[in-house]
Parts: C-alpha cells; sequence; structure tokens
C-alpha cells in the first residue's frame, strides 16, 4: 500500500519514470517558470544607455518565455541601487539585472557602501561590450582628441571638469588613468546615470564626459550642443565608423577601455531557472534585427552561450579585467 500511494504521489506531482525525459528542457517545463512577470532593474535613470540596451532586450525576452518583462529604473549610487534592489529579492529568477562591470565588480570592490560582493550575483548571460567615448561640449574650441589634450594641458591653473555616471564607475577610473597620464588635474562630476551625465554636458555644466556611446550624441553633435572626439575602443561596429579610434591619438594610442555587461541573477537561483532566462536571452541575441538595434548604439554584441560554464568563464575575464584596471590606477579595494 505504501509503494502504491508513493507512486500515486510521483504521478501527481509529474515525476514518475514516464516524464524524466523532462529532465533536459528548459525550466518552464519542469516548473511553469515563469508563472508571472519578469523584473527587469535597471540601475540607472531612463534614457540611457542600459536603459535602451534593456528595453530592446525586454521585449524578445518577454516573447520567448510568454510573460510580460517590466524595465524597472533605479538610478544612483553608481547602481548600487539597484543592485540591491536584486539582491533583496528572492533567489527565484523572476528579478534579474541589466548589470555591467561597473555595479556588479567595481562598486564592491571600491565603495565601502556596498555591503555586496561580485559573487552575490551570478551571470545569466554576456549581452554586448558597450563602446566608450569622450565628449566635450560644443564652447571648447577642438574638434580632434590630441587637440582637447593640449588644451587639457593648457589648463592645469584651472581644472577642467568632467561627468561620468557616478563615482567609481569605469569612466570615473579612465577619467583619474588619463589625468595621470596627461599630468593634470581633472575634476570629476558624478551624475546619477548617463542621461543626466548627457545633459549637464549639453547644458556646459561640465567640460567634458565619458561615457558609453549612444546613438543620439550624433544628432546632439548635429544640433551643436556637444563634439564626440573619440572612442576607446580597439574597433568600432559599423555604425560607429565616423568615430576616431584612440589607437589614432598621437599622446594615448595606447588608452582602450570598453565595458561589458550582461544579465545577472542573484546567486542561489535555481539553475533551471537561470537556464530559462539564458535561452531566452540567447534567442534574442540571434535576431538580427536585435544585433543591428544594439550596434546601431555602439555595441559590440555578445554570441549566445548554451551552459553556466561559458558564464562563468565570462564572469571571471570581466573581474579580471576590473582587479587590472584598479590596480593600473592604484586604487585599494575594499578588501585590501
Amino acid at each position: 500500500m505504501a509503494s502504491l500511494n508513493r507512486r500515486r504521489f510521483l504521478q501527481y506531482a509529474g515525476l514518475s519514470a514516464g516524464t524524466s525525459v523532462l529532465a533536459g528542457l528548459p525550466a518552464f517545463a519542469a516548473d511553469n517558470f515563469p508563472a508571472k512577470s519578469l523584473s527587469l532593474v535597471v540601475p540607472y535613470p531612463a534614457g540611457g544607455a542600459s536603459d535602451t540596451s534593456a528595453r530592446i532586450f525586454g521585449e524578445s525576452i518577454g516573447k520567448s518565455v510568454r510573460q510580460q518583462v517590466i524595465v524597472e529604473n533605479y538610478g544612483g549610487g553608481t547602481g548600487l541601487i539597484g543592485a540591491n534592489k536584486v539582491l533583496g529579492a528572492p533567489a527565484d529568477g523572476y528579478t534579474f539585472f541589466h548589470g555591467s562591470i561597473n555595479e556588479v565588480f567595481l562598486a564592491p570592490m571600491l565603495n565601502p557602501a556596498a555591503r555586496y560582493k561580485p559573487q552575490d550575483f551570478q551571470l545569466a548571460a554576456p549581452i554586448s561590450d558597450a563602446n566608450i567615448v569622450l565628449l566635450v561640449r560644443n564652447g571648447i574650441a577642438v574638434d580632434v582628441l590630441d587637440k582637447f589634450l593640449d588644451y587639457a594641458k593648457q589648463s592645469k591653473g584651472k581644472p577642467l571638469t568632467y561627468a561620468t555616471v557616478g563615482i567609481d564607475s569605469i569612466y570615473h577610473l579612465m577619467g583619474d588613468a588619463l589625468a595621470a597620464r596627461l599630468g593634470v588635474p581633472f575634476l570629476h562630476v558624478p551624475y546619477k546615470g548617463g542621461a543626466p551625465a548627457l545633459q549637464g554636458l549639453a547644458g556646459g555644466e561640465v567640460d567634458f564626459a565619458i561615457l558609453p556611446y549612444q546613438s543620439s550624441f550624433d544628432s546632439m553633435q548635429q544640433q551643436g550642443r556637444l563634439k564626440v572626439l573619440s572612442s576607446f575602443a580597439r574597433a568600432l561596429p559599423p555604425a560607429l565608423k565616423h568615430i576616431p579610434l584612440i589607437s589614432q591619438s598621437r599622446m594615448v594610442p595606447d588608452f582602450e577601455y570598453s565595458i561589458g555587461g550582461g544579465y545577472f541573477v542573484r546567486q542561489g537561483t535555481p539553475a533551471s531557472r537561470v537556464a530559462v532566462l539564458r535561452k531566452a536571452i540567447g534567442e534574442a541575441l540571434a535576431k538580427p534585427e536585435i544585433r543591428a538595434k544594439l550596434e546601431a548604439e555602439g555595441r559590440t554584441v555578445a554570441q549566445p552561450i548554451d551552459s553556466q560554464e561559458q558564464a562563468n568563464q565570462v564572469f571571471d575575464q570581466y573581474l579580471g579585467r576590473v582587479t587590472q584596471l584598479i590596480r593600473n590606477v592604484g586604487r585599494k579595494t575594499n578588501a585590501s
């Protein structure tokens, strides 16, 4: 009788021997995930580069999993507020993070206010590397990077101000590193995201900005509101071929940087649910129209991956890049 009751229980639970073939299928086949809408947390205000990418992906992911993906913006603290939102949610896969090395790695390694470590996140899948550019306000009479760097050297008595998305972001560290290379001081002005930083530059609040590229930069340049002088990338997607590479500079030709990003979940999220998200992200990455949109926004788009092992390798690569960057600018980590 006990054996019969157990058999009936297993059949009721969908775990009988006849259903074992489902073990290798996506998680929604096993536990109906997702059974409700998903929250995609963006750690910056609406209108910035991260927000644009998240909305491109959110629509496609929603179609793949047949649930609505709600993009939620939590700006401030160089991504800390958004990161904490994800880490404060249950590790059930329903809340995931549009993250980058800024929020997942740099913040906990440099900011004492960050009460988490990179390993509290798990990378579900990488999505792209953003191309970082240097922009100047229109009132500065330069049109190429080296002329701007000469201008900066001549302004030692009154340090130039530069905007980024926040303190201890990669853009902040790049500004510090560039100042050290030139032997001149810069004054960092942190904003609560790319959109407000861009508006600050266009409004003349700062002299220059180091930000991830957006297609809106080109239209703002045509309107005479700012100038895009250089990309710090080693190579550019076709849509950005009009922007000079840092390698063309005679002063800092090796000053190459990019910022990797992807979709992260809280550590401890069931592997089957992470696999569902990874599959949906991969389906988005495989769509030519999405790749074209991302490339138009300055992204070097990743290829789909199909295993957690691959994701872990990328996570470790990001960590290595960040550790080297921190070492290059002479900063100490929170653990040091």
